[in-house]
């Protein structure tokens, strides 16, 4: 299986992968900012976005996704940056395949499995009737009932979208949710000993100082900042100073 992606830009190649329930385009703006200096490949990831659906969905796989995809576009060295779900398969990627990745950025996220928490937005999503509504406001209204903030509401919806007159979701539902013990799990064991930098949200709980162990056995040469005022998505909430970092890293 080939990966769907969208490419822009010269320079170094970047590839850029987003997370869980998300596409390429969740990255949009710092592909976008990215591309004005880099080779931007930003992906979508298995049972997501554009890319193929499938009846399996882990780390190993979706590591090996990325891996036909480089050699497919003859990319021999990459730089690597993934947010959550994304940041777990860059670190898959690179803890099993350092030789092709110079820089690794990890977006709020740590190498540790986590509970279960989307149970919510599986219930939210499975419960809108996609052969009845007739609206995208319709589907939110479903959706309300089970997914509060409208803001979650509004990055789901991205993934509706309407072919011959009938709703479909991009995500493959069904695969994400009962494949999710493998979302929730942690990379396989290794070691990437290069530059590595783990960017957290100040206001999330993905990456705390109890997961300093499990990051640092693993990438020795990590380095941590820390954007204030900002949850599971800095680079949405303040992408000027999240696009600062990550350029003062790639060029450091």
């Amino acid at each position: 299986m080939l990966l769907h992606y969208h490419r822009s830009g010269q320079g170094r190649p970047l590839v850029m992968l987003h997370g869980l329930f998300g596409s390429w385009d969740n990255l949009g703006a710092s592909v976008k900012a990215l591309a004005e200096q880099y080779d931007v490949i930003a992906v979508d990831l298995r049972n997501h976005g554009r890319s193929d659906h499938q009846p399996d969905h882990s780390y190993p796989l979706m590591a090996d996704d990325l891996l036909r995809l480089l050699d497919s576009l003859s990319l021999e060295n990459v730089m690597l940056l993934g947010h959550s779900m994304g940041g777990k398969v860059a670190m898959e990627f690179a803890l099993t395949h350092p030789e092709r990745v110079e820089r690794l950025i990890i977006v709020d996220i740590a190498p540790v499995e986590y509970p279960h928490h989307h149970t919510k937005v599986f219930d939210g999503l499975k419960s809108v009737d996609l052969n009845s509504i007739n609206s995208r406001n319709q589907a939110d209204s479903d959706l309300s009932q089970h997914v509060e903030e409208p803001g979650v509401r509004a990055f789901l919806l991205k993934n509706l979208y309407r072919e011959e007159g009938i709703f479909k979701w991009r995500m493959n539902i069904d695969t994400l949710e009962t494949q999710y013990a493998n979302i929730a799990a942690a990379p396989r064991a290794g070691l990437f000993a290069k530059p590595t930098l783990f960017i957290k949200g100040a206001n999330s709980d993905y990456l705390t100082s109890d997961h300093q162990l499990a990051v640092a056995s693993r990438f020795p040469k990590a380095r941590l900042k820390i954007i204030a005022g900002t949850g599971h998505w800095p680079h949405a909430e303040k992408p000027d100073l999240f696009l600062r970092i990550v350029r003062d890293f790639i060029s450091a």
